[in-house]
């Protein structure tokens, strides 16, 4: 199931001008004995870290490590998110087992959890809860009807060709406008649909039988012929979207039209009808990201009869619905997307799905009890001493930069000193006017799904709010959001080996601290360079600044590019620039970084290691991770971050200090001359 509807458009895509570093190991080591951070176990020694650094720092761990049977990847980010999960459970199992007031936080979040676990309940409902949204469906008399479902569509999370957005004008970011986005397919990316190779065909063939079985435990006639004409009618859409690199060029998709003149875009198309019903009567401006897209999309519309178009709208609404109703149509959803797409074995238990769903519904309000639990105040500060460290080691470096002029470097450091770091949690937390029946999980959602909508729209015409979180503090992650100009660090990813508050600083700085300098990379990415400081998309660079960034991120993207994933599979370098932008700049900043935190002390030898190895070791054990060769398949088609491994040793042979710091030569194959490494930032 792939949620879409009004959503929040943010990447989970740093200085503030200062002078010095705070000494944190000097700090931090004066209260308690440290430990080196290294997990020595999990280490090959038998490796020869020039030729395979992720090897030596992770093959052991690789090699006596088996997948989890309901898991397609399984590594740090993994564990992790399993161990908030846990936490997060006790959270929900205490809600669930009291008497709370009807509406109370309480309330919602062990009545939504019971909805999910009640599946005696969901069984004999069966697909009744769908009968509304079919009838509607059938009602759909003409092309101006189809426009207003579309947009009815968007407001329930069920997926039709063009989805709709609220977010902050690219070019004035004190405002919020809409925007729309490509979508509609039931598959990850435009490529499984266009691609004609075996595995394509194969997969087609298997989506399309999937269908098939959907419509048949929904009880939808003629499922045979319905799923071809999903298939052929996902097709044609496939072949209008953009492609995914091109995504990336948010300065080409920014094209804002007044609403009067939306009709030279799409004449066929009924935009009163839509923007009525969508709740935008009264906008008066509309952002097209993919333009060419939207053009073709009103040919699609009317020379696709409307029985089709109904089908196709069926299909939708089950495949957006179907985790939520009977078991049979939660597990055949799993059967194609999770076991034949990906290469799971069983699906995860009933349990993890239903905490998940709560966290994805009731987020915050869970959050706000995770962070009492499980984020100490001495986490924060510790790690608000490590960003503040990482912003100013970026300072440095951007000063020191040879290759970029004075004019770009002063515009370079305004950006970088408005940077605003965001730790740990929100300080305003969100709440949900939201109706919870611990007997009606399909309503719970529907309801929650608008809420969130009407969410988004009341943003309109709104001050930015800037307390505004865009990941809840269980997740496990990060981002950067270009037009707040933040960096955003929830309090599940200050965990080990990501975050140790009993490790020495320098697996630290390998590990979160790379992880703090990666987000203020993307500031200064392919994408993110072009917002300043205050989050405006707007061209800062001189021209030759910009062509010789352009020049060392397509030397980047060559080298990934010959990164073999596959015997049949590469990384998309182009793709994914803009993370690995994040990762190279990410640990070279983190280490000088950690250089600076020193103060000019000589870095203590632990474990056998140097400071500098440890830094580099912290950073291979963040990365520690498997996959089967089927969700690689599908990480390289849709996920803008290289595999793990390249993300370790994509990176490294491009760090000078690497090659001194493992003593690494020409007859290593990790080896780079000198004039093959590439620096940014």
């Amino acid at each position: 199931m792939r949620k879409m509807g009004l959503l929040k458009f943010s990447s989970a895509l740093a200085i503030i001008f200062a002078v010095g570093c705070k000494g944190e190991a000097e700090k931090m080591t004066d209260k308690k004995e440290l430990v080196s951070g290294v997990y020595k176990e999990f280490m090959d020694t038998s490796v020869n870290p020039g030729d395979n650094f992720t090897a030596y720092v992770n093959g052991t761990w690789v090699k006596n490590t088996e997948i989890p049977a309901d898991k397609a990847s399984y590594g740090i980010g993994y564990i992790l998110h399993e161990e908030s999960e846990d936490n997060v459970k006790k959270i929900i199992e205490e809600s669930a087992s009291g008497d709370f007031e009807q509406g109370s936080d309480e309330q919602k979040v062990g009545g939504l959890y019971q909805s999910y676990m009640d599946v005696e309940t969901r069984n004999k409902l069966g697909v009744t809860p769908l009968a509304d949204e079919f009838s509607r469906i059938e009602g759909i008399k003409d092309y101006d009807d189809l426009a207003t479902y579309f947009a009815y569509a968007n407001k329930y999370g069920i997926n039709v060709p063009m989805a709709l957005l609220v977010y902050q004008d690219f070019k004035d970011p004190t405002i919020y406008t809409v925007y729309t986005w490509q979508s509609g397919l039931g598959l990850p990316d435009r490529d499984y649909y266009l691609k004609d190779d075996e595995r394509s065909k194969e997969l087609k063939a298997k989506y399309v039988a999937h269908i098939e079985k959907m419509f048949g435990l929904a009880n939808l006639p003629n499922g045979e012929a319905a799923a071809k004409k999903v298939m052929a009618l996902e097709t044609k859409i496939a072949s209008e979207h953009m492609e995914k690199e091109k995504t990336r060029d948010l300065v080409s998709l920014y094209n804002m039209f007044p609403v009067d003149t939306l009709s030279n875009i799409m004449p066929n198309f009924n935009w009163s009808n839509y923007l009525e019903e969508a709740g935008l009567g009264n906008q008066d401006k509309l952002g097209v990201l993919m333009l060419d897209y939207t053009k073709a999309l009103d040919g699609i519309i009317q020379n696709t009869d409307l029985d089709t178009w109904k089908t196709y709208l069926k299909w939708s609404v089950l495949d957006a619905s179907s985790t939520r109703l009977t078991e049979a149509l939660d597990k055949q959803n799993w059967e194609f997307f999770s076991k034949e797409l990906r290469g799971t074995k069983e699906q995860r238990p009933l349990w993890r799905r239903g905490v998940s769903t709560v966290n994805a519904t009731l987020g915050e309000v869970v959050g706000k009890v995770y962070v009492k639990k499980h984020f100490p105040p001495e986490a924060k500060a510790r790690m608000e001493t490590l960003v503040d460290n990482l912003l100013k080691a970026y300072e440095v470096s951007i000063k020191d930069l040879d290759w970029m002029s004075e004019e770009t470097k002063k515009e370079a450091l305004d950006k970088l000193s408005k940077f605003t770091p965001k730790i740990g949690y929100p300080d305003t937390w969100k709440t949900y006017d939201l109706e919870i029946k611990a007997d009606d999980l399909y309503g719970n959602l529907r309801r929650s799904t608008l809420l969130e909508y009407e969410r988004e729209l009341a943003k309109l015409g709104q001050p930015i709010d800037k307390s505004e979180w865009g990941m809840t503090p269980q997740t496990v992650n990060a981002y950067y959001n270009p037009t707040m100009n933040e960096i955003v660090f929830p309090a599940a990813i200050l965990q080990p080996p990501f975050f140790d508050m009993n490790a020495e600083d320098a697996v630290n700085y390998g590990s979160i601290g790379a992880v703090i300098g990666h987000e203020i990379g993307h500031g200064f990415d392919d994408a993110g360079s072009t917002f300043d400081g205050d989050g405006a998309m707007r061209n800062w660079w001189t021209e030759s600044d910009r062509e010789e960034f352009k020049k060392r991120t397509s030397a980047l993207v060559e080298q990934y590019n010959s990164f073999e994933v596959l015997p049949d599979l590469n990384v998309n370098g182009e793709f994914t620039l803009g993370e690995n932008i994040g990762d190279l700049g990410g640990l070279s900043i983190a280490l000088k970084a950690y250089k600076m935190a020193l103060n000019g002390e000589e870095s203590p030898v632990m474990d056998g290691f140097t400071g500098d190895q440890r830094v580099f070791i912290g950073y291979a054990q963040s990365w520690r991770s498997k996959s089967r060769d089927e969700a690689l398949r599908v990480q390289v088609n849709t996920d803008p971050h290289s595999p793990a491994d390249y993300r370790v040793n994509g990176v490294v042979r491009n760090v000078p200090e690497f090659y001194t710091t493992f003593n690494v030569t020409e007859s290593d194959s990790l080896y780079l001359a000198p004039e093959e490494r590439v620096k940014i930032w």
